[in-house]
């Protein structure tokens, strides 16, 4: 698919988050992201304004930028039952809330103009347990994992300003068949298929640890454990 056959995609809604406390540790985040009206300036580590408790794991050039899929919501309301947060964009902590582009249209190298920035998909989200905490749900970010609904990041490749009001328009395609569709499948579903992984290893566009499981799969024989990352064993 070409970038001029698919139409900018207006925002639904443009977050950014300060920190609160997520858990009775006060272990703080800035998951609960809320909508602003005016302009933000986006650098390369994230749009001023919003904030991450864990650097480590959140935020930084290449998690620069959230994005999550309105779409996702009705499905989360019928699996899940009413759950406040999903009465507006931001329950999943994402920066973007857009309708009409999922994680089967956008493939890891495809860059977005934004307002004044321009913005390129680097990775699909890994949830965390800081989800589970957020939703009330024990399991909340086990399920945004097996569903696939899990969003992606991008990374800022020129900053600038950008506006609620702005939309996303995709100016490049450089590995469409790599969306992050397929990328969560050989990650959490196929997960020893080592044709895809020898690809995904040998693909440069991806961040370090993402090739990193490929590489350490190809080696191991055996999947990494997701259970401190999906429970919280031992955070904080």
């Amino acid at each position: 698919m070409r970038p001029e056959q698919i139409e900018p995609i207006a925002l639904n809604a443009l977050l950014v988050g300060s920190l609160t406390a997520i858990d009775e540790r006060g272990t703080q985040s800035g998951i609960d992201k809320k909508p602003v009206a005016g302009a933000l300036h986006l650098s390369p580590t994230g749009f001023v304004g919003d904030h991450q408790g864990d650097l480590k794991r959140h935020g930084g050039i290449e998690k620069a930028v959230h994005h999550y899929p309105g779409d996702h919501y009705r499905l989360w309301r019928s699996e899940i039952g009413p759950a406040a947060v999903l009465d507006h964009p931001g329950a999943f902590g994402e920066n973007l809330s857009t309708s009409g582009l999922t994680e089967d249209d956008v493939a890891v190298g495809d860059r977005f103009r934004l307002g004044r920035a321009l913005l390129e998909v680097s990775q699909g989200r890994q949830p965390c347990w800081k989800l589970n905490k957020r939703f009330g749900q024990s399991d909340m970010a086990r399920r945004v994992q097996q569903s696939g609904r899990t969003g992606w990041y991008y990374r800022v490749i020129e900053e600038g300003r950008v506006c609620a009001e702005d939309a996303l328009a995709l100016v490049e395609r450089r590995y469409p068949t790599w969306t992050i569709r397929r990328l969560w499948h050989y990650l959490y579903v196929d997960t020893m298929n080592r044709d895809a992984l020898q690809e995904i290893a040998n693909l440069d566009i991806l961040p370090t640890n993402w090739r990193d499981y490929a590489i350490k799969r190809l080696a191991t024989r055996k999947v990494e454990d997701w259970s401190r990352r999906l429970e919280g064993q031992h955070e904080g």
